[in-house]
């Protein structure tokens, strides 16, 4: 029986400016096994993906690849050796179709030199397309499709490639539930056929579904690699994070927000054309008010109409009691309504810009002199909030692009902390980061609650819904289905209002 690994990864190290990323670490992976690779953001897991992906260079260590030593100098040769990788960050061409985003540079031969086979083309990309049980037409221009739908299509992107070896990141962080299942299918599939898959998700409960084996990483070190049979979630936390979780993301027990204080925001008969209907409700002083439902249900859409992304088309919004007059974000940012969003790198941070402009980029007017930006108040600024927020840099001057994704959520929190928002909406505050910078995020929520600012929070991860939530709003179909109380509510009571199922 042959025992030989399919990759090996012997003593990698790599350094950055200020920080060592990885220090002799080892890796393996089986042929037909599903390994997953888990440690806190910052733990050194993208580093070492990136090193087996060619975009970067590891400064000592050895790859071996079926007991080969080889070298990796670019994701090319990645790709020759049949190592695929999905990024967390989609790396698809807006403006292109999906079939030419899947096929991009190993478009079908036409019968004349330097054409195309497009009928050839189209039809690959929907049986890519058919594997995932994604009905997409392969025509549509991929900035077209919700963000779920992109993820899927990376997919079908690493699927063509015929891999040896897929490095999924986070793949399921923007998918829904139907979404994640008919992934793991495929997955399942792929490993009967021999192939192999690094799963990278800050989900636990992924991890014990899917995976054969964990391999841990912390502070840029390996923990341990060990089967996951047998193991438990605390266990696996401890070897994440060294130290035991304290339920720190729960409220207090027997607060009720509503009794104790003012409404700061109420919604009224807010709609949007064909996407929100007749959404009501009410946000008080301290609270945070959860808003659960599938992917689709209008959860985003309706903080973009709050924060007058896109305006609505009827209804009212009322801060303190006072109707507001929203046109566009500039005056939800003047009333005192913050956002961040999904997407913390493509609409909440200048990835290329340091930490310190980062963060202050929402005031530069209040500290500029005569025209001339006061960047020493910038700096001095940044820090506090680095320091206030427990932002993993070496200092405020760093680039953002180099913070792991958990330092760069509080980064984005950060900048709009500093208009000290009365409303602050949270979409998926979470999403993408480890369980540590989890607790962290939880933690700086309640104590914004604390002092009075109000929080609506979206999320797709039932746990922190109900852990988190003060009350939870379900929507379904661009409307607001249920309200419930997290403290007498269930998981299962949530997906029924957010399906429309019927009680049993």
């Amino acid at each position: 029986m042959n025992t030989t690994p399919l990759l090996h990864m012997s003593a990698i190290s790599k350094s950055f400016p200020g920080v060592k990323a990885l220090d002799r670490v080892d890796f393996t992976v089986q042929p037909g096994e599903i390994m997953a690779l888990l440690g806190e953001n910052g733990a050194g897991k993208s580093t070492l993906m990136r090193i087996l992906d060619g975009v970067f260079t590891p400064d000592s260590g050895q790859i071996f690849w079926r007991g080969q030593p080889v070298q990796i100098r670019s994701p090319q040769d990645a790709k020759n050796l049949g190592i695929s990788m999905i990024h967390q960050e989609l790396a698809l061409v807006p403006y292109l179709d999906v079939a030419k985003n899947i096929y991009l540079g190993r478009e079908p031969a036409g019968l004349l030199p330097g054409t195309i086979d497009w009928t050839t083309l189209y039809e690959q990309a929907h049986q890519q397309l058919a594997r995932l049980d994604l009905d997409v037409d392969p025509r549509t221009p991929v900035r077209d499709l919700p963000l779920a739908q992109q993820q899927m299509v990376e997919v079908a992107k690493a699927l063509s490639l015929s891999a040896q070896l897929i490095v999924m990141d986070e793949p399921t962080s923007s998918l829904s539930n139907a979404e994640v299942a008919v992934l793991f299918r495929t997955m399942r599939a792929l490993k009967e056929q021999g192939v192999s898959i690094v799963f990278i998700s800050h989900r636990l409960n992924e991890i014990f579904a899917i995976a054969d084996r964990v391999t841990v990483l912390r502070d840029g070190s390996l923990v341990g690699s060990e089967p996951l049979q047998g193991m438990t979630a605390d266990a696996l936390i401890r070897m994440m994070v060294g130290r035991e979780l304290g339920e720190t993301n729960q409220r207090p027990a027997g607060e009720d927000v509503q009794s104790q204080r003012q409404p700061i925001l109420e919604v009224r008969n807010l709609s949007r054309a064909g996407i929100l209907h007749d959404i009501n409700f009410t946000l008080y002083e301290g609270e945070i008010l959860g808003v659960a439902g599938l992917v689709g249900a209008g959860r985003t859409e309706l903080a973009e109409t709050i924060f007058s992304v896109h305006p609505p088309t009827q209804g009212d919004i009322l801060l303190r009691g006072q109707k507001l007059r929203l046109r566009r974000p500039a005056d939800a940012i003047r009333a005192g309504i913050a956002l961040v969003t999904e997407d913390r790198k493509g609409q909440g941070l200048f990835l290329r810009m340091e930490v310190g402009a980062n963060i202050s980029v929402r005031i530069l007017h209040q500290l500029a002199r005569f025209g001339l930006i006061r960047w020493r108040d910038s700096q001095h600024l940044a820090q506090e909030y680095v320091d206030k927020l427990g932002v993993r840099t070496p200092s405020v001057r760093q680039k953002v692009r180099n913070l792991s994704g958990g330092n760069q959520q509080k980064v984005v929190i950060a900048k709009w902390l500093t208009l000290k928002p009365q409303v602050l909406i949270l979409d998926e505050p979470t999403r993408g980061i480890d369980v540590g910078a989890k607790g962290e995020i939880h933690r700086l929520m309640r104590e914004l609650a604390s002092q009075g600012v109000g929080i609506l929070m979206i999320s797709s991860e039932l746990p922190e819904v109900l852990g988190v939530s003060d009350r939870v709003l379900v929507m379904r179909g661009g409307r607001v289905v249920a309200e419930m109380n997290p403290r007498l509510a269930t998981q299962d009571d949530i997906m029924r209002a957010a399906t429309g199922a019927k009680t049993s």
